[in-house]
């Protein structure tokens, strides 16, 4: 099909709910995306995130297909091989004791939610049931985690939402001991707040509620949905800030671009989910779990490293080209976030580049980057070529 037909298609039998860029792709290679007439893309979105291991990876395709030839699907009443060695791995790799699988980051972070408040109600019993998210968070779609985003903007249309959220200002213990009680049974956070613009927390804040909660027995809950699976440059990002949570909620990158996610749990909370409270369909699909042995198998301390330096490799050339619609960079890893100066809007500049053949995110106020970790020099240059010619 052309691209034209496409559209057409998606346009007549798919929900507008997304506002999507003019933009069709067809295939991948590297960092690299094209429409079906063959335009080429430098992509440092990675489907949100996503595509880790960027496009066309044979290793992570074969992994997907042979266990796909062996059983697509099975019932999670039966015992497969693949996320059981995913969750091995994972759990070797972070000091977490063991992890719940499921297929996005909003079902990630409604499971995180459940574990927290039936862990108080076992211990505590009722009235001990409200959870402390930050202001200017982003952690879902479904009612209790739009509930738990700390965003005006999404507080709409739904009513009435779940109740139990108080909200606590960034970086700020005191705002944090100003709405917490005795009904608080959890503190809930993005080490680097995504959708609110690419803002890392704090490392001595961070570090400060840690404690607080280990003194009050609130459950530290981490949300690395998009932080995750070696985007800031570890394989998650409590790594970077001298921390372990008592939860921690995956996504995005885990499969390398199929549908999971996660959460994993510390010793203290390994059994707060009994068979029967909580359970999830495609979670623990061995597809996507023979994909996601593959993405660990890159995921080395070495590569990591290499996630590092080239993160700040970017970030070093974008502000060099002292753009005028640019301010400052800022990040972890690849997810790199831009300040935009004062009269410009980043949906208008995000149009001109993906127009130009740059393919890039916006995040509250500013622009957002998050390519594919396997991102090459080269191509990374061929982005910033892009911006240099198009915004300077």
């Amino acid at each position: 099909m052309t691209s034209q037909e496409i559209k057409s298609l998606t346009n007549q039998y798919v929900m507008n709910t997304y506002g999507r860029f003019d933009v069709v792709i067809d295939h991948g290679k590297g960092a690299r995306l094209y429409s079906p007439e063959g335009k080429e893309y430098i992509d440092f979105t990675s489907g949100i995130g996503v595509c880790d291991l960027g496009y066309g990876n044979e290793l992570w395709a074969q992994a997907a297909f042979t266990q796909a030839k062996k059983a697509g699907h099975t019932s999670n009443l039966f015992y497969t091989e693949p996320c059981a060695r995913l969750a091995e791995k994972l759990c070797k790799r972070t000091g977490m004791s063991n992890v719940f699988f499921a297929n996005g980051g909003g079902e990630a972070n409604e499971g995180m939610i459940k574990l927290a408040r039936k862990y108080s109600f076992d211990k505590y019993g009722k009235g001990r049931a409200t959870i402390i998210p930050l202001k200017n968070s982003f952690h879902g779609r479904t009612m209790a985690t739009l509930t738990a985003t700390g965003q005006d903007q999404f507080h709409n249309y739904f009513f009435p939402f779940v109740e139990g959220f108080k909200f606590a200002e960034a970086n700020s213990l005191d705002s944090l001991k100003a709405v917490a009680g005795d009904d608080t049974c959890a503190v809930m956070m993005e080490l680097v707040q995504g959708e609110g613009g690419v803002l890392p927390l704090d490392k001595n804040y961070v570090q400060a509620v840690a404690k607080l909660c280990a003194e009050k027995d609130w459950l530290l809950l981490v949300d690395e949905v998009q932080t995750g699976v070696g985007r800031t440059g570890s394989l998650f990002t409590f790594q970077q800030y001298g921390i372990l949570p008592d939860v921690c909620s995956f996504a995005k990158g885990i499969a390398g671009g199929l549908p999971m996610s996660g959460i994993m749990a510390n010793e203290k909370c390994r059994n707060v989910l009994a068979p029967g409270t909580h359970a999830t369909t495609f979670g623990a699909n061995p597809v996507c779990g023979a994909a996601g042995l593959v993405v660990q198998d890159v995921l080395s301390d070495e590569f990591l490293a290499q996630v590092r330096e080239k993160g700040e490799y970017l970030r070093a050339q974008i502000e060099t080209l002292c753009l005028p619609c640019f301010g400052k960079t800022r990040g972890l890893g690849l997810m790199i976030g831009i300040e935009m100066a004062e009269g410009y809007r980043n949906g208008e500049i995000a149009n001109k580049l993906v127009e130009a053949g740059l393919l890039v995110l916006t995040a509250g106020p500013g622009m957002r980057l998050l390519p594919p970790l396997v991102i090459t020099k080269e191509e990374m240059d061929a982005g910033i070529a892009i911006m240099k010619k198009t915004l300077g």
